[in-house]
């Protein structure tokens, strides 16, 4: 019987022994002001030569999102990775799909906590690079059960593809009292912290959907990483 893939990644998770200084030794950054990658999934970068293929489980969820991602994807080519929208595929969010997708399905409460959503790379891909994943949104966005301010979602839908590209929550103990808490994150000067901030960051104004410039430097810092190893 399969495992949920939130299990695998945790199973994963408990396994991994890269640790942030091993990878640094490698000639691999994981981390740095504002962003962080998915190390405890073993992704530690993105390929710059491949194409990440958007995927969703129903040709539904293709026209409620694609308009989601108009102001990020742009963006995230900008940082040196091929990414494009796809068609209607079967997703199976017990397992991860083909190789360079990004499937999209939607759930009832994905993480079990209402109004959260999960994404997520295949977790331990062959030398540290993300192959793609699955996102899950919660369904509670669209049914009237989960109040979500707009710009919110916006952030969230984007947020979660960011994850299976290869970054992480970005969470650091700011204020030293030896806790990573809930937006504890850097943020700019205008007070916009990381789109990956957890549980909710990115814009508040029209630019809600657009990555924080902390995020377009993670992303960079993915395709560095497959540079710096040979990877393509």
């Amino acid at each position: 019987m399969r495992r949920p893939l939130l299990a695998i990644c945790l199973a994963v998770a408990t396994a991994m022994t890269l640790t942030a200084s091993q990878a640094t030794a490698a000639g691999v950054r994981t981390s740095g002001t504002g962003w962080k990658t998915a190390t405890i999934l073993g992704v530690t970068s993105a390929s710059p030569t491949k194409t990440y293929t958007i995927t969703f489980a129903t040709e539904q969820l293709r026209q409620r999102y694609t308009p989601y991602y108009a102001q990020a994807l742009p963006q995230i080519r900008d940082a040196g990775i091929h990414i494009e929208l796809g068609g209607v595929e079967e997703v199976d969010p017990n397992q991860c799909g083909p190789d360079w997708h990004i499937q999209i399905t939607e759930m009832y409460r994905p993480l079990g906590t209402p109004g959260w959503s999960q994404g997520m790379p295949c977790p331990a891909p062959p030398q540290g690079m993300s192959r793609g994943g699955i996102v899950a949104y919660d369904s509670e966005y669209w049914d009237g059960t989960w109040d979500i301010k707009e710009h919110h979602l916006k952030n969230t839908i984007v947020h979660e593809v960011l994850h299976t590209l290869g970054l992480d929550h970005p969470n650091t103990d700011l204020d030293g009292d030896g806790k990573t808490e809930p937006h504890e994150c850097v943020a700019t000067s205008y007070g916009n912290k990381p789109l990956m901030c957890s549980p909710n960051g990115g814009y508040s104004t029209a630019n809600a959907g657009k990555l924080v410039g902390y995020d377009v430097n993670g992303l960079k810092a993915l395709v560095a990483n497959a540079n710096n190893q040979g990877l393509s």
